[in-house]
């Protein structure tokens, strides 16, 4: 709003009037104005209601897009692992084998869509420069990053029950039952690997200079760790020394904290495996604030 804006004399007035012909509500004495840094951290819900809103839009509103080709793929790693392969495969663990590979494929469609899911609109938002709307708004810092993180993480766990639900289908026609042993495990685990891979999305969104970087980091890095995480082998089958080594991927930990959610089975302990999971979201989405703060990769 310029100066000819503004008319004479409304210094403490119920608000003034815009140049649009619309009301700006508010105080306008110099003592009770504020600057964007003060209101910063003053918002309530209502702004990272929004934003949360607008970024679940996003993926909600094109599901050809965003649930539709986990779908596909999974449909195609249930009928060539679960129903060709999983016929000649002995049981793993007491389970048949469409049943165990089942928990690793959730973490993995889990993982993906949570990381893919914050650093494309990050990204995206920067790309395009739409992302300055969200830092020139009241939103504290922390309600910027809260609205990413619930958002992807929202979308990480809609897909890992997607997947459940396509490898059920398979099991029934197959004549096998999926159990959940442990639910609240599996809620945890699920959440938990969720936000920190929207985190970590957040962190790859600002550190990416062009698209070929998210798909550096999602498909080099992240699904191969996946897959040497335990998704289609219990570590006993290993010798020594893999076995410890595969201890050092954390992609083990959450297969396996998922797999003892669904099937009461894990190869390392789960609690310590909850606990290391709890600290590290908790690192990461301090660290999704402080780069906000710092407008690392915000601010050119």
């Amino acid at each position: 709003m310029t100066d000819e804006d503004t008319p004479a004399g409304v210094n403490g007035a119920e608000g003034t009037t815009r140049s649009d012909g619309g009301l700006v509500s508010g105080p306008t004495t110099e003592t009770e104005a504020t600057t964007g840094t003060e209101r910063r951290g003053t918002t309530g819900l209502g702004g990272f209601r929004t934003l949360l809103r607008r970024e679940l839009l996003r993926f909600i509103r094109r599901p050809r897009n965003t649930f539709l080709p986990p779908m596909i793929t999974n449909i195609l790693y249930f009928a060539v692992f679960g129903v060709v392969l999983g016929g000649r495969i002995d049981q793993i663990a007491g389970f048949q084998y469409i049943v165990f590979i089942l928990p690793g494929l959730v973490v993995l469609g889990t993982i993906s869509n949570a990381f893919e899911n914050s650093s494309f609109s990050i990204f995206h938002g920067r790309w395009n420069d739409y992302i300055e709307a969200v830092l020139t708004s009241p939103l504290s810092h922390r309600s910027m990053v809260a609205a990413y993180l619930v958002a992807s993480a929202v979308r990480g766990v809609l897909v890992g029950a997607i997947i459940a639900v396509v490898g059920v289908v398979f099991m029934f026609a197959t004549g096998t039952a999926l159990p959940i042993e442990h639910p609240v495990y599996l809620a945890a685990f699920l959440v938990l690997i969720s936000v920190l891979f929207a985190g970590f999305g957040v962190i790859g969104g600002l550190w990416a200079r062009d698209f070929d970087y998210l798909t550096v980091m999602n498909q080099f890095i992240i699904r191969p760790l996946v897959f040497f995480g335990g998704v289609f082998y219990a570590l006993d089958a290993l010798p020594e020394p893999y076995r410890t080594l595969s201890l050092l991927n954390p992609m083990v930990h959450m297969v396996n904290g998922v797999r003892y959610g669904f099937l009461g089975y894990s190869d390392v302990p789960v609690n310590g495996a909850l606990a290391a999971l709890t600290g590290l979201s908790v690192v990461v989405v301090a660290i999704n604030v402080w780069l906000f703060k710092r407008g690392y990769g915000l601010v050119e």
